[in-house]
């Protein structure tokens, strides 16, 4: 069965998931890079490195997410998201984009870039950590899914 998610089944997996795809463009280059982020119901938020994401999303806060879940390829999930970019300078909306980020249920072996600081998993000091902290704003949310019978999605 193919199918459009509906309002709780597209929040659910934005909620679930821990890597997204941030899709920008600007200068005449679109581009699609995958991101770490935690979800709160409004806002997506992040952690990144100054680079060419930063850099398009700067020029161009107008962006593109998207998140999916496939169990194979007959049974899948996918929300697609538009939104814009705010970034998160020194102050309280970027420590608690950070305590969002640091409250994720991370799995015990995942990449150093999920991590904030060296320190990971344990809680530091906000200031010490370097880098970008953005938030994007969702103002568009669409989802679709295929499944076979008997296939469950976020089994436990």
């Amino acid at each position: 069965m193919f199918g459009k998610l509906d309002h709780e089944g597209i929040e659910e997996l934005l909620r679930r998931q821990l890597v997204g795809r941030i899709g920008c463009y600007a200068n005449g280059i679109t581009y699609v890079v995958p991101i770490s982020y935690a979800y709160d119901g409004d806002f997506v938020y992040c952690h990144a490195s100054e680079g060419m994401k930063i850099d398009m999303m700067r020029k161009n806060p107008n962006i593109c997410f998207e998140v999916d879940n496939t169990s194979n390829l007959a049974n899948w999930q996918s929300v697609i998201c538009w939104g814009v970019f705010e970034e998160l300078p020194e102050g309280s909306e970027r420590n608690q984009a950070l305590e969002k980020l640091e409250g994720r249920v991370l799995p015990m072996l995942s990449s150093e870039t999920m991590h904030l600081t060296p320190q990971w998993p344990f809680s530091s000091n906000e200031n010490a950590i370097s880098g970008i902290v953005f938030r994007i704003k969702l103002t568009q949310k669409t989802g679709r899914f295929e499944r076979t019978s008997g296939e469950f999605f976020f089994a436990t």
